[in-house]
């Protein structure tokens, strides 16, 4: 370069973390110090690269940029100046890497707090420098980890807070999940429908979560199956945490979870194919029955369609079963789903007996809260056999070599571990009753008293809860003949089981047959 034109240079800054901008190592700190640096050598500063990214890799979006850059200037021996040798590379192999993509692009490193040359003495003392800087980040991932590690042993929450969870600073305690509404209602309605059959499927689940604005979708504005799969295997909802890979195993957290641990476990059994109810695909608003109402003459459940007349469409159920005497025969929608309200109505029983079942399940729940002390102590003696179980296969874990035998122990272990839990959450809730009698009892009754009025919803689910309620089996419709005889869940059974004149006194006669 002819004597007079000024050599030209351009600054790389990075840091790790973006909070670290706010701090004495951020980026306009490093730039200032680089342009500083500049003025001193005379060099006109033209470009400045900033990287958010760890050191511990070469290839990082500002790095390649400017390596790009240097590339068309090659012929100018552009400089690049960098703060310190800790913000260039965070590796030796990194550092290295870098420094000969530099090299060979044309550009020439330099910092104010190193003079890098091509000697010996020079070259040891950076490759130094570089594995300090090297062994400082790991160190410091190390100690972060054997934080984390002790801090998820005490039952803390470390990593990313779970949809319904937010981090909130406890005095004393430091961070803590802390439940987040109202996302956390809505998790709680998946986890508990998805656990009591609410919702048959995960895609069940996905498209209740889908329709719930008050759920945070991806960026896309979608709710998809991965996402569901995470909700339900997350043990921090049942009030649990496990690090399996920190050797840290399942135990309770302390922070409150968001279900039970046996409403956890029965969406582990139905996942696992425990439990699962039929699968009724194709839900609709449109048909209510679909899936639900089975064609009398061959079994099948009845399909439903949209069928276009002349001026608009209409709403018709059929039965799909090929060689069926009913195959392909429409029955308008309004025929038979007003049938099936007049059956709803007809299990409605009266007031009086309505206030016979009050006075009996009464009598029932004293008499549960009298067996709930055997309950417990039933509860405690298989808890202590779980534990004996627990000692026995360590034991045995410690004496085999063998790798598969000792996954095939620890898995054991885990299982009688969540087991554990379970009747520790299940003792927890036999202590007292969550709330009173009448408070219990009231929703029941008033669906028992009409279940018309939940049918009469505008809402799928509740109507489905309908029919899962009130009904054991699907009922079954024969064409232009209507629906047979339904088969009753036992609390409308033992109603219509009962009648007025049995909750009177005896009869005056005997009770034998009446002849004339």
């Amino acid at each position: 370069m002819s004597k007079g034109i000024q050599k030209q240079a351009v600054i790389y800054c990075r840091v790790s973390d973006p909070k670290q901008s706010k701090r004495g190592h951020g980026l306009k700190s490093q730039e200032t110090r680089c342009r500083e640096h500049a003025r001193a050598k005379g060099y006109e500063v033209i470009e400045v690269f900033q990287d958010d990214f760890t050191g511990m890799y070469a290839e990082r979006p500002a790095m390649s940029e400017m390596l790009k850059f240097l590339r068309k200037r090659r012929s100018t021996g552009t400089v690049v100046i960098i703060d310190d040798i800790t913000r260039f590379a965070r590796g030796l192999d990194a550092h290295l890497a870098l420094r000969a993509a530099i090299g060979s692009a044309g550009g020439t490193l330099e910092s104010p707090m190193l003079e890098f040359r091509d000697d010996a003495d020079s070259k040891f003392l950076e490759h130094i420098l570089a594995t300090s800087a090297q062994h400082h980040r790991e160190k410091n991932a190390e100690q972060t980890k054997n934080r984390m590690r002790a801090r998820v042993m005490n039952g803390y929450w470390v990593f990313q807070a779970p949809v319904g969870y937010r981090y909130e600073a406890v005095p004393g305690r430091g961070k803590m999940l802390k439940r987040d509404e109202p996302a956390a209602s809505v998790v709680v309605d998946a986890l508990e429908g998805f656990a009591n059959g609410r919702f048959e499927t995960q895609a069940d689940v996905m498209r209740f979560l889908q329709d719930n604005p008050l759920f945070p979708k991806d960026a896309t504005g979608v709710v998809r199956h991965m996402r569901v799969a995470q909700l339900f295997s997350q043990v921090a909802y049942a009030g649990l945490i496990e690090a399996v890979d920190w050797g840290v195993p399942l135990q309770p957290a302390q922070h409150d979870g968001l279900v039970s641990v046996e409403t956890f476990q029965r969406v582990q059994d139905r996942l696992n194919g425990a439990g699962r109810t039929a699968n009724r695909k194709n839900l609709n608003e449109d048909f209510a029955l679909r899936g639900f109402v089975i064609c009398g003459c061959c079994g099948t459940p009845l399909t439903a369609c949209w069928s276009k007349g002349l001026y608009k469409k209409y709403p018709y159920y059929l039965c799909p079963k090929r060689g069926c005497e009913t195959y392909g025969k429409s029955i308008a929608r309004d025929k038979i789903e007003g049938e099936f309200e007049q059956l709803l109505r007809s299990v409605q029983p009266t007031d009086t007996l309505c206030k016979v079942a009050s006075a009996m399940l009464e009598e029932i729940w004293n008499r549960r809260l009298t067996q709930a002390g055997a309950e417990r102590k039933a509860l405690a003696a298989k808890l202590k056999q779980l534990e004996h179980e627990v000692t026995q296969f360590l034991d045995r874990i410690v004496e085999t070599r063998v790798p598969s035998v000792i996954a095939a122990y620890e898995n054991r272990v885990r299982k009688i571990e969540l087991e554990k839990l379970t009747i520790k959450d299940r003792m927890a809730a036999i202590e007292r009753p969550a709330s009173s009698f009448n408070d219990t009892l009231r929703t029941a009754l008033d669906f028992l008293a009409s279940p018309w009025n939940l049918w009469n919803s505008s809402r799928l689910d509740d109507r489905r809860t309908v029919l899962k309620l009130t009904f054991v089996e699907r009922l079954q419709y024969v064409r232009n003949q209507g629906f047979r005889t339904a088969d009753l869940s036992l609390p409308f059974k033992v109603l219509s089981g009962i009648s007025v004149e049995k909750i009177g006194m005896a009869r005056p006669k005997r009770f034998e047959l009446l002849t004339f």
